[in-house]
């Protein structure tokens, strides 16, 4: 424990809160302190909360949006604040250091992410309507972010977001609602993983509408299963929370046979994930006989059905999707869940090719006015 750590007499110590935690825990971590302390010390409780984001975490450290610190509004609190705003004045600019209470820099984390995931439902929802009316999410996207206002980043669709963090701290921002009493606030958040998870189905559901509405015993390759790319602790593609998972658990559970290519992420990362509990609730060897991993992606896509891309790795652009088409069942079907291939391309080599909100052969439909 922190307090049995300091001797007596040493004075003022400074404890800083980083990790993503539920509001008021700040407030818990002093009360314990303070029934622990030892004469001639004490404590004050800092947060400062983390911005680093998978894949960019060295440069977001280097080069922060913004430094959140926050603590108690007492004298002692603001030496402190003001200890720790020393420290990152060091390499971050004054502008950017932003001081606070302590409640609003622990809600102020979750907030962040919970805005985060909100825009990526928001253009998800949209994909929907684009693929039903013939429109383009990608030139929505465009288009409202132009708008100064709401600016371009995070809008870009997909099979929706995955990560340790989204999801975590929308729930976290749920549970407080509710226990402030505020039940439309929380269903409000509640719908933005939610719809994360409709995206998600809507998806593969769509794969199984387009092989006949049948995939019972058919090849279907997935291309990529860490949740997106250039993430991973030692050198893993980190897969918390992917999509390529839930993808995986609908198409095994309509019957199709899995081959599964991630440059980062190991064979055994991914059948701990396929065989959780909440995803093969049944018989984990049910797993073991539908799904294989590849080393290579063209192996991988050898007799295929179908070739559905789940992770946005750099590399899954540059394959030789001739050659893979030449070795897939015909006809061939590729289902670009991350909008990251060039799909006129594809279609001349032979591919039948689905997107997200896009329908890439446009068709009338009718339209009901109430």
């Amino acid at each position: 424990m922190i307090a049995d750590t300091v001797e007596e007499g040493q004075g003022r110590k400074i404890v800083v809160e980083k990790s993503t935690v539920p509001v008021k825990a700040a407030e818990s971590i002093s009360n314990i302190l303070r029934h622990n302390i030892k004469p001639g010390v004490t404590f004050q409780v800092l947060s400062n909360p983390e911005f680093l984001a998978e894949g960019t975490a060295i440069e977001d450290l280097l080069k922060p949006d913004r430094v959140l610190i926050g603590g108690e509004e007492t004298e002692e609190g603001k030496e402190a604040i003001s200890a720790l705003g020393e420290v990152y004045r060091h390499w971050v600019p004054q502008e950017r250091i932003i001081t606070m209470n302590t409640w609003s820099s622990e809600l102020s984390k979750l907030a962040a992410n919970a805005f985060l995931a909100q825009r990526i439902s928001s253009i998800n929802s949209m994909s929907a309507v684009c693929e039903a009316t013939g429109a383009d999410v990608s030139e929505v996207a465009e288009a409202i972010g132009r708008d100064t206002r709401i600016g371009p980043k995070f809008l870009q669709a997909s099979v929706g977001f995955g990560g340790s963090c989204f999801q975590k701290d929308i729930l976290n921002l749920v549970y407080i609602s509710e226990c402030l009493n505020l039940p439309e606030v929380a269903e409000y958040w509640s719908q933005v993983v939610s719809f994360n998870n409709f995206q998600r189905f809507r998806f593969s559901q769509r794969i199984v509408e387009c092989l006949f509405n049948t995939i019972t015993d058919k090849k279907i390759c997935l291309f990529g299963f860490a949740f997106k790319k250039n993430t991973g602790r030692v050198a893993k593609g980190d897969t918390r929370e992917s999509a390529a998972i839930y993808i995986a658990k609908h198409l095994l559970d309509e019957g199709a046979r899995l081959s599964i290519y991630d440059p980062k992420v190991t064979q055994q990362q991914m059948m701990m994930e396929l065989t959780q509990p909440n995803i093969s609730p049944e018989s984990p060897e049910r797993i073991h006989n539908l799904v294989t991993c590849h080393s290579d992606p063209y192996s991988a896509a050898e007799g295929a059905h179908a070739v559905v891309v789940c992770t946005e790795w750099d590399e899954f652009v540059t394959l030789d999707y001739a050659r893979i088409y030449n070795t897939m069942t015909k006809p061939a079907f590729l289902f670009d869940g991350r909008k990251i291939l060039d799909h006129e391309n594809l279609i001349k080599i032979g591919f039948h090719v689905e997107t997200i909100g896009k329908r890439l052969h446009r068709k009338n439909i009718e339209r009901s006015w109430n």
